[in-house]
């Protein structure tokens, strides 16, 4: 198991530069980029003042001035929207200011060069560096992605194990009509309903709306900052995992109905083995496999695309919103910085499902294949 452990963490290093150069060639040809931007935003300032301060004549005579002087200001401006009339250097001084002064092929390196030491570089519109933005928003995302998953997990699994036991009964029946249910409601309409419930919105105003702790949380006693936090976390946590319990739940329940009809079961049985001993001596670690392999992706969905709309409905300044925004804005170092985060994690979070795997059951070897 060593050396495929050794195997796998060698293979992370080529995935992740992989995924970040086709990422990196795609984005760069995207039209809409930061020099783009800020040269709509300088246009947009340029041609404000030139209707507040430039006459009809006045505009007659730049456009001739432009015209005599040939076509080189729109010749240097012809590869950016909106760029006509804005002078050259201001351009070039754009350029330089995000890095684009520098020929693709270059540009491309000096990222890859800088990953490997997680030098991720400076936002181009926030101010601040990338790593430390991600630092300070993680803690947002990891208590929303690892309390949300832990529920899921915490009640679907013993709930599909029950309804497997009691397949086609009354029990079986009613909690399948309410995961069903469950899972019919959009995670962002249920936040919504349960702040009108229970946040101030019309009835009740027994939890915050915003913020992941208090403005005081560091006056709070230890006990007193458990509390704030989970109580900022309530309603957040679960809106979503209302929906979440539907699939972990029919997914633990087939496959431990699939397991107890095996032969193996029967033969437990004549042999006068009890239920409970068969059910969590045999068949638990034989149908908890798949739901094993489904926890990296479980995770890694609610760490990072789940909780964006609810990052947004409860003003919680976590990863997916700043990776959504770094997106809008075209802010390159942010977006690769996280992504770089993100598939990291990924490619580790799946390595630890394969060693739990061994762990659940050591008949399985990862180390022969």
């Amino acid at each position: 198991m060593t050396s495929y452990i050794f195997r796998r963490l060698i293979l992370i290093a080529p995935t992740l530069a992989a995924i970040i150069t086709v990422n990196f060639f795609i984005v760069q040809i995207a039209p809409g980029g930061p020099v783009d931007q800020m040269i709509a935003k300088m246009s947009g300032v340029a041609s404000n003042m030139s209707m507040e301060r430039i006459s009809g004549q006045g505009r007659r005579e730049l456009g001739e001035q432009g015209q005599g002087s040939g076509t080189s200001k729109d010749d240097i401006a012809s590869g950016y929207r909106g760029a006509r009339g804005l002078d050259p250097e201001v351009i070039a001084a754009i350029e330089k200011r995000f890095g684009f002064d520098k020929p693709l092929h270059v540009r491309y390196f000096s990222m890859l060069k800088d990953y490997l030491v997680f030098d991720f570089g400076d936002s181009l519109f926030r101010g601040g560096s990338v790593i430390g933005l991600i630092v300070e928003r993680i803690p947002v995302s990891l208590s929303l992605g690892f309390w949300s998953t832990l529920v899921i997990y915490c009640v679907s699994i013993p709930l599909g194990i029950r309804k497997a036991v009691h397949h086609g009964g009354r029990f079986d029946v009613w909690t399948s009509t309410l995961v069903i249910l469950g899972n019919a409601i959009p995670t962002f309409l249920f936040a919504i309903l349960l702040i009108i419930l229970f946040a101030g919105g019309t009835y009740f105003d027994w939890f915050p709306l915003r913020g992941l702790v208090s403005q005081n949380f560091d006056e709070l006693t230890w006990t007193g900052k458990i509390l704030d936090y989970f109580h900022h976390l309530t309603l957040p946590i679960l809106a979503m995992t209302v929906g979440g319990f539907a699939t972990l739940t029919m997914l633990t329940k087939n496959s431990f109905l699939d397991e107890i009809n095996k032969q193996y079961v029967m033969t437990a049985r004549a042999k006068g083995i009890g239920e409970r001993r068969i059910l969590f001596g045999h068949v638990f670690r034989n149908a908890m496999l798949i739901i094993i392999a489904g926890f990296p992706s479980a995770f890694i969905s609610m760490f990072f695309t789940g909780s964006l709309l609810i990052e947004v409905i409860f003003s919680l300044e976590g990863l997916g919103l700043l990776g959504f925004e770094a997106t809008m804005q075209r802010d390159y170092p942010v977006m690769f910085g996280t992504l770089y985060i993100f598939t990291l994690l990924g490619l580790l979070l799946t390595l630890i499902s394969d060693i739990t795997y061994t762990l659940v059951d050591p008949r399985i070897d990862f180390e022969s294949r």
